[in-house]
């Protein structure tokens, strides 16, 4: 493990307790905005991923430990842990979020990037996306069991956009605004139409398949 890869362990660790201290006192009278501001916030870890090294300690020391503690902290953890931020919306939530970074940072290493497409669907346009549904919703849709509003999924649309383009930018990989705007819709109709809090996973990984269908 090189300097790199401890830098960007101690980083990723101490920006999402960070967040968690800032989720659980300073904003937790509002838990699902709460759950939200956690849900997008942890995003910019995309931006740390440069630092690493090594494909294991990225993969196995960083993304997938979180993958148990966010199911301790879950409304089905053994240990009956009350954390009103993961106990509001969908349960497993944040566990599905840790999967997907985790499978990402083990099959994309090499090309950051394309880790950074998938969490930003997951992280900037799902959570807006949710947050904008649940304030100023209005048309509301149920394809698969789930309630959706027309405003949350624009919203996605949008935020995608801008913040995809921002992404490769800062990576440095060619624009291509068809590409961005493709992604950022494929990834909202997956989100749309799927169930459970497991958008953070065909969210994810249908903008990941569509970004490189298209660079190809």
């Amino acid at each position: 493990m090189d300097t790199g890869d401890i830098l960007g362990l101690v980083l990723v660790y101490g920006y999402v307790v960070l967040l968690l201290v800032i989720s659980e006192k300073v904003i937790n009278k509002h838990p699902n905005f709460s759950r939200k501001f956690l849900h997008i916030m942890v995003g910019n870890v995309l931006f740390i991923l440069p630092l690493f090294q090594s494909r294991w300690v990225m993969a196995l020391l960083t993304a997938a430990p979180f993958i148990l503690l966010t199911f301790l902290i879950s409304p089905y953890s053994p240990l009956k842990i009350k954390d009103k931020i993961s106990g509001s919306g969908h349960g497993l939530g944040l566990v599905y979020y840790a999967i997907s970074w985790t499978v990402l940072a083990l099959i994309f290493f090499d090309q950051p990037w394309i880790i950074a497409v998938g969490i930003a669907a997951m992280s900037y346009g799902d959570g807006m996306a949710s947050l904008i549904g649940m304030k100023y919703g209005k048309i509301r849709y149920n394809i698969s069991g789930d309630n959706k509003t027309l405003e949350g999924s624009l919203t996605m649309v949008v935020v995608l956009i801008i913040t995809l383009t921002v992404v490769l930018a800062y990576y440095a990989v060619p624009i291509n605004p068809l590409v961005i705007v493709s992604v950022a819709l494929v990834a909202t109709i997956f989100e749309g139409i799927t169930p459970k809090g497991l958008d953070n996973l065909t969210a994810c990984f249908s903008a990941v398949a569509t970004y490189i269908i298209l660079t190809l």
